[in-house]
């Protein structure tokens, strides 16, 4: 199983990726878009040069 990905800016456990333009960045729950955010676990968005997604928390 692979390791969760942790947050780019302070190594807390990510909550989603998102990607504003070219910068593409793991995020944690203090660092995340507020678009980010608003996705509920498992939801992606995508639009003009942006993309989110919002991982899925719940662990099978």
């Amino acid at each position: 199983m692979a390791e969760k990905p942790k947050c780019e800016r302070c190594g807390k456990d990510a909550i989603g990726r998102q990607s504003l333009g070219f910068c593409v960045s793991y995020v944690c729950q203090d660092h995340a878009d507020s678009a980010l955010l608003a996705l509920k676990p498992g939801e992606t968005q995508a639009y003009e040069y942006c993309y989110l997604e919002r991982f899925d928390t719940t662990d099978h």
